[in-house]
């Protein structure tokens, strides 16, 4: 019974999400805070500067906080909130992983300051994950704005359609279908693992026992598997992290579709998308293009990128601009 409920909630979800998607899209634009609070732009990216200062790796953590808001009730802010046990930073795919709250909070400080109660916590992540990239190497785009914040943070949702390190392809494909993304989207958002860093807990599966086998996963290479056996051991410290981008963790470029090619992705959602048989190859040629191409891979980035923006935006009279990135006004 509670599976069957359960499965009806998900599949109202996807329901109403691909409706709202397609009536909301639209009203986003590039200039709409161009009266209200001209400086914005310029005052995110100040922070994100600073804080990829202080640490290279916060570009990819702030990201990541743009990623998974959006793929919970669409881009509205919703991981931001302070929840408790039922709200998204509880969730397994979050809890003890995603970070960068403190500087999403430095930033809103600021914002609000120069223009106070007008920018909302959505648009500001949506900002500051743009100038992460960009100050690490990337690509920049302009990013559409006009989103309103969320007063819902629904960890029992977030379990359901993040997409997770251990699933396997065809769900993964599934999750951003859900989400209105496609396979371009499936590979070039994967991208953003050129930067950053992932916990033992994620990816120690595939180095002792990996599917019950008794053995390491054999797609791994195995000097990187030396190494990462001697970094995370066996009953070791899961929260110990490794870089998800062997020998380029700080620049973003196409080197980690480069190292998909030689058994060198770290988490099997990553290694999973150039798999070693033919048969599941539906992800392989833009693996293979990517890794010859920056330019094309940084193209189908910035456009993915904005398309996972425009997920379930609120806008007009849905949700408030929050004063508090972690609290729904009083």
């Amino acid at each position: 019974m509670k599976r069957s409920c359960s499965s009806r909630y998900y599949i109202f979800w996807l329901i109403n999400l691909f409706l709202l998607v397609l009536t909301v899209r639209s009203q986003l634009t590039t200039d709409f805070y161009k009266s209200s609070c001209p400086n914005l732009y310029k005052i995110v990216r100040r922070e994100v500067q600073k804080a990829l200062i202080n640490e290279m790796r916060m570009g990819a953590s702030l990201i990541r906080l743009h990623f998974h808001d959006c793929f919970v009730n669409g881009c509205d802010a919703s991981i931001l909130l302070d929840g408790g046990d039922n709200g998204e930073k509880s969730a397994l795919p979050n809890v003890n992983s995603v970070r960068g709250f403190d500087v999403v909070d430095t930033i809103k400080s600021s914002v609000e300051s120069a223009c106070s109660g007008v920018v909302s916590c959505a648009d500001i992540l949506a900002i500051a994950a743009r100038d992460s990239v960009f100050l690490s190497g990337g690509p920049s785009w302009n990013v559409l704005l006009g989103r309103r914040d969320g007063t819902i943070s629904n960890g029992t949702l977030a379990n359901l359609v993040l997409p997770s390190p251990f699933d396997p392809l065809d769900t993964i494909i599934s999750k951003f279908t859900v989400a209105g993304l496609n396979l371009t989207d499936v590979v070039s958002l994967s991208g953003a693992h050129t930067i950053g860093r992932a916990r033992c807990a994620l990816f120690s599966n595939r180095l002792f026992n990996f599917s019950g086998t008794g053995s390491p996963d054999s797609t791994l290479d195995t000097s990187m598997l030396t190494d990462l056996q001697n970094l995370c051991p066996q009953n070791g410290d899961g929260n110990t992290t490794a870089v998800l981008d062997r020998n380029s963790s700080d620049l973003f470029d196409n080197h980690y579709f480069k190292n998909l090619l030689n058994g060198k992705g770290l988490l099997s959602s990553d290694q999973i998308l150039f798999p070693s048989d033919e048969a599941n190859s539906t992800t392989k040629p833009l693996v293979q293009s990517y890794s010859n191409n920056t330019g094309l891979f940084f193209a189908d980035f910035a456009n993915s990128m904005i398309r996972m923006g425009n997920i379930n935006p609120k806008t007009g009279s849905d949700g408030e601009i929050r004063k508090n990135c972690r609290l729904i006004n009083s």
